[in-house]
């Protein structure tokens, strides 16, 4: 439709801005104002942006491993200091214990959490407000795989005591957009007006449009794909049980990512194993930690057919 109306120019219009909170407000009873939300090339970037706003090189950032590769890369010039995950929760008494000690100027918050797929309860982020208004930490919160995670995940700004606070996000892992750059980073005034000026510049009109309209139009496709991603978890973890029951796997409950501890295997490099003897290649735990190295992160959001082949090439790999 753009293309043919000749509406190729720049995003002027806040279509986004809007889009996603009349999403947020349908998803998770939320509400923000358009105007409180800002237009960034994509969410990395804008993590990026957000970073630069609250903290100057060298400063402390915290993140929870095993965590998405880029937390570790847009933070590549400060101080990184690592809380992780216990039992694939947020450690809050670590994240207590590391406001107070190591005075860091930022916590890079990943929810729902790539790559353990965890949603964090409401009880959880209060905590995380309470303890980052107590030492005077940013919060910069990626929640770009929550309109996946539906009704049950909680937005960081929507929790008590949420302030100094940004919400990272995008329509780009849920609706597969992302070759179409639009993102949005929403919330604390301050933060926002501490953007590099040319911030907004990166964003494509074309995912701008794009993103608007899947948020608007695409709810429907969104719930029948949720679903999909939910049989597509259970599928896989009965064929891990039925083909490799060494391996004790539960679904995670956000996210279409399956976290895989394949240290039953005894394989000293789990992906590069299956990716060299099955000819099947997933992320190797080793991106996302160096503890984790016994582990392979496996993306659902595919067919029944590749999942299963992807299992018995696994399989196959282990016997032969």
């Amino acid at each position: 439709m753009a293309l043919r109306q000749g509406d190729t120019g720049y995003p002027e219009l806040p279509a986004y801005q809007e889009a996603m909170s009349d999403f947020a407000q349908w998803q998770w009873g939320w509400t923000f104002d358009p105007a409180d939300a800002t237009l960034v090339t994509d969410v990395v970037t804008g993590m990026r942006d957000a970073l630069e706003a609250v903290s100057r090189p060298g400063d402390g950032v915290v993140i929870n491993p095993p965590i998405y590769p880029p937390f570790r890369g847009v933070s590549h010039d400060r101080r990184i200091i690592e809380v992780p995950m216990v039992d694939g929760r947020l450690d809050v008494e670590g994240l207590e214990e590391a406001f107070r000690t190591q005075r860091p100027a930022a916590f890079l918050l990943c929810s729902p959490h790539n790559p353990e797929g965890t949603i964090h309860t409401r009880a959880e982020l209060e905590a995380v407000a309470q303890m980052a208004a107590q030492y005077n930490v940013a919060v910069i919160s990626d929640e770009i795989h929550a309109p996946l995670a539906g009704s049950a995940h909680v937005p960081y700004l929507a929790v008590e005591g949420a302030g100094n606070a940004v919400i990272v996000t995008s329509a780009s892992k849920s609706f597969n957009l992302a070759a179409l750059k639009s993102g949005l980073i929403i919330g604390d005034a301050g933060i926002r007006a501490n953007l590099r000026p040319m911030v907004s510049d990166g964003a494509s009109y074309f995912g701008v449009l794009a993103h608007s309209a899947a948020l608007t139009h695409g709810r429907g496709w969104l719930a029948e794909a949720s679903a999909e991603i939910a049989g597509n978890k259970a599928l896989f973890a009965d064929l891990l049980r039925r083909h490799l029951p060494e391996i004790d796997h539960s679904p995670s409950e956000g996210t279409y990512l399956a976290w895989v501890d394949c240290s039953p295997l005894g394989l000293s490099n789990p992906g590069e194993h299956f990716h060299r003897v099955g000819r099947v290649r997933f992320n190797f735990g080793s991106e996302f930690a160096q503890e984790t190295a016994s582990f392979v992160r496996v993306n659902l959001a595919t067919s029944h057919e590749i999942i299963e082949e992807a299992v018995r090439r696994m399989a196959d790999s282990v016997a032969g």
